[in-house]
């Protein structure tokens, strides 16, 4: 795959689409093994590292961390398609974190607040990139991500507490100039969506009937980020504070 051309595309807006990053083929083997992992290995997690709408309905899992304790998904984020979209758009050699999973089932009012994932993580310089890889079609319906064009330029912006599970910070004075500026993100299964750390973005909730919206992401760190420590105890207290209130 030639990839340059998302670089620039990537430095401008804060965020690219990168369509059909997998094959079918590659897709379909994705899928059978989050399958697995939901079915095998999820009953078996702590509370902390699935996360559910409502605990006793398998149907509203919403976001699953920690996924590279499972064998295949700890080689997974050194997939070199992944891996080679990441470099490039960091111009850096860069490291995986561990996969991630997000639901958006329908039926729930659960909006995703608007952030930057850099405020959780801490880093200077923010060389960091979530590559976000949609499982079905993605669209306004269903809870498409809603990125601000250009606001990975200006910095961290404060956040507050958001009570919403998965998501415990939300940026606390976003307002209508940064909705002038959303742009909407319809995806294909197997496209994928890459933003850089200080990208502000959220998600409506899905109103659609029957339709889910599950993602997986990979988060990958430049060589070149440190991470400010304090902050990061800052927001891991706030973490705890909510999940135990939630």
């Amino acid at each position: 795959m030639n990839l340059d051309p998302h670089k620039q595309a990537f430095d401008r807006d804060g965020f690219v689409i990168v369509p059909q990053l997998l094959t079918s083929d590659e897709l379909a083997e994705l899928r059978a093994n989050l399958d697995r992992y939901v079915r095998e290995v999820v009953p078996t997690l702590p509370d902390s590292e699935a996360f559910y709408l409502e605990r006793s309905r398998p149907d509203t899992l919403k976001q699953l961390q920690h996924m590279g304790r499972d064998a295949y998904f700890n080689d997974y984020r050194r997939h070199p398609k992944w891996l080679a979209l990441a470099q490039m758009l960091l111009g850096e050699e860069a490291k995986a974190e561990e996969p991630e999973w997000f639901g958006k089932p329908p039926g729930f009012p659960s909006p995703t607040p608007p952030h930057q994932d850099n405020y959780y993580f801490c880093l200077t310089p923010p060389h960091v990139v979530t590559v976000w890889l949609a499982q079905d079609v993605v669209d306004e319906e269903n809870g498409c991500l809603r990125y601000v064009r250009g606001s990975h330029q200006q910095g961290v912006r404060p956040h507050g507490r958001s009570n919403i599970l998965g998501f415990s910070q939300g940026i606390s004075d976003f307002g209508p100039a940064d909705h002038e500026k959303e742009v909407s993100i319809h995806l294909q299964p197997g496209d994928a969506v890459a933003h850089h750390g200080n990208t502000i973005h959220r998600a409506e909730p899905n109103r659609s009937a029957a339709r889910n919206r599950r993602a997986f992401a990979i988060v990958y760190k430049g060589v070149s980020c440190q991470r400010d420590e304090e902050a990061f105890a800052r927001y891991k207290a706030a973490l705890a504070a909510q999940h135990e209130l939630m």
